[in-house]
């Protein structure tokens, strides 16, 4: 179990160059809200968003679980436990206006990088135009 890192997996790695090189910034291994005890992988704070890379036998994926050989009983509540927490997790961050992506780890880090890069645009204030800003500054003395 101890080999088992909690960050800086090859799937999460990939998906961070992934992203980054379509250019978004990102946080790692955050809260998103510091009062809940929960981490993101990727953490967007401006535009609120927590993405969560999610492990296929550790949040029972539907199309990559295993059922486990030994100790059948203990795992199988333990990930019943882990999509609860999940589950709980998403709901939290909802209600506090936060958007939480989940990406299984089999999932093309590509494919999972456009997701969040369309997303964050939706997300992102717009910019305002140059007229707008020098309308603002003129005014101030």
């Amino acid at each position: 179990m101890q080999a088992n890192k909690s960050r800086d997996t090859k799937p999460e790695l990939a998906l961070r160059r992934a992203v980054h090189a379509l250019g978004m910034r990102y946080r790692v291994g955050i809260r998103p809200v510091a009062s809940l005890r929960r981490t993101a992988d990727l953490v967007f704070t401006k535009a609120r968003i927590a993405v969560f890379l999610d492990g296929c036998f550790w949040h029972g994926c539907p199309q990559h679980h295993s059922v486990a050989k030994t100790n059948a009983t203990f795992w199988a509540n333990k990930v019943r436990q882990n999509r609860e927490r999940d589950a709980e997790t998403d709901r939290l961050l909802n209600e506090l206006g936060w958007t939480v992506v989940r990406i299984w780890e089999h999932d093309e880090p590509g494919a999972a990088a456009t997701r969040i890069h369309n997303l964050l645009t939706e997300r992102s204030p717009r910019p305002k135009d140059s007229h707008e800003r020098l309308e603002r500054h003129e005014t101030v003395e």
